[in-house]
């Protein structure tokens, strides 16, 4: 909003010139996502725990400190994340991109059918909330969406391509299987980060960090000298997710304030599903979708892990792990919950490290 009134009026006030720059309204979305966190954290904290009593329901099948360490945290949290995030990107992106509003929109549909499933659990004081085949056919229909829209407005020599990573020329026309494997993406990414949000700030500071290398990727691929020199597919438009990005790293520095250990609010599905959403969202604009996998490796992993505890279970009646997903089976093992947290932050952060690289080895 501020680029789409100020930036006009640069010409006759130099110092207004700021506002057409990527990287001042960057970091001002990232400041104003933190900001809003601060100010609104506690006060929401506080309602949270009014309106749910007894806190967010655990597992009785989880791991035994579970029932003593965390009941009574209000979950929902990701209300914060959802607030911050949609004020600063609507105060600092240009509003007449139309892939800021596409992810925008899978953020808070995401987020919606999050809240609905948080709600029910709380209603019922039950770890079962929306059915998931409600739930999965809700997701795919957003995402689904969102890909077509997504086809519609990228530039048809690259609108439907699949960009693999290392190989500068390499572009896969998927046609319209394009919209499928955008759907896989996003609801894939959507459930590994709700997977991994299992102990207090885990699976915030790898979105956060996985959230940052998407804001460099679309800088990058939004600047066509950027994008030339690094032999990357140019994605015009899609530097303004930049923006967006910077407000979800914002947001998710705020809530990791009061996420930390011991958490005072857990996200919930409210934040993980649309946390996880966006982050899909973004990388299939920009032709990132692969590098994804690598930069988000720690989501992946944590998947895999369940899936291969699932199959072993179901093929010959044993578990591979001793709990599912993975950082639960560190638990059983005896670690300490800062212990397995802090690292896994490591692992994400040498992941992304990895991820990032593959933008000069071409």
């Amino acid at each position: 909003m501020l680029y789409n009134l100020l930036s006009p009026l640069a010409d006759d006030i130099s110092f207004l010139n700021l506002f057409r720059y990527l990287t001042f309204r960057t970091g001002g979305a990232v400041m104003t996502a933190l900001a809003i966190s601060f100010l609104l954290g506690g006060p929401l904290i506080r309602w949270l725990k009014r309106q749910q009593g007894t806190g967010q329901p655990i597992r009785e099948d989880g791991p035994a400190s579970h029932p003593l360490t965390k009941k009574g945290t209000p979950t929902m949290g990701g209300l914060l994340i959802l607030i911050a995030i949609t004020v600063a990107t609507l105060l600092w992106a240009d509003l007449t991109n139309r892939y800021v509003w596409t992810v925008l929109i899978v953020t808070l549909g995401f987020g919606t059918i999050g809240f609905i499933d948080d709600y029910l659990k709380l209603s019922r004081q039950s770890p079962h909330g929306l059915p998931g085949r409600v739930k999965l056919l809700g997701e795919i229909f957003i995402s689904g969406a969102a890909a077509w829209w997504i086809m519609s407005i990228t530039g048809p020599d690259i609108a439907t391509g699949l960009a693999i990573p290392i190989f500068k020329d390499l572009l896969i026309d998927l046609g319209w299987f394009f919209i499928p494997f955008s759907i896989i993406v996003m609801v894939g990414s959507s459930n590994a980060v709700n997977l991994t949000d299992g102990l207090d700030g885990l699976a915030i500071v790898p979105a956060m960090i996985v959230s940052a290398c998407l804001a460099l990727i679309s800088y990058l691929v939004g600047n066509a000298i950027f994008a030339a020199y690094l032999q990357v597919f140019p994605v015009p438009g899609a530097g303004e997710l930049a923006v967006f990005c910077g407000a979800l790293v914002g947001a998710s520095v705020g809530f990791l304030w009061f996420n930390a250990p011991p958490a005072m609010v857990f996200m919930g599905d409210t934040g993980s599903l649309s946390v996880g959403s966006a982050i899909g969202a973004v990388s299939v604009i920009v032709k990132h979708e692969l590098v994804l996998v690598i930069i988000g490796g720690l989501f992946v992993l944590e998947t895999v892990s369940v899936i291969v505890q699932v199959a072993s279970f179901k093929l010959t009646g044993r578990r591979v792990f001793r709990m599912a997903p993975l950082h639960h089976h560190f638990e059983k093992k005896g670690w300490e919950e800062p212990t397995i947290v802090i690292r896994f932050w490591i692992i994400a952060l040498i992941l992304a490290l990895i991820g990032l690289s593959t933008l000069k080895l071409r």
